[in-house]
């Protein structure tokens, strides 16, 4: 695991955050989905550049072990 993201049952609920904060990982991505840039992010929640790209790294890290299967149509 990134070494930057921590898992903590007594933090955020166990939810992964940035380490040495309570900043949620999916906070820090949901605010650059909605559009704000790196920077605004590191303003807004006290954050830095590889704080924001390790959180990156977690969620891609994330999707790349988990297993997909397709969706059977309905039947008729």
């Amino acid at each position: 695991m990134e070494a930057r993201i921590k898992i903590d049952p007594s933090i955020q609920h166990g939810k992964p955050v940035i380490a040495g904060t309570r900043v949620p990982v999916a906070r820090v991505l949901g605010a650059l989905a909605s559009g704000m840039s790196f920077e605004e992010v590191m303003e807004e929640y006290g954050l830095g550049e590889e704080e924001i790209r390790a959180a990156l790294r977690f969620a891609a890290e994330l999707i790349e072990s988990e297993q997909f299967y397709p969706l059977q149509p309905p039947k008729p």
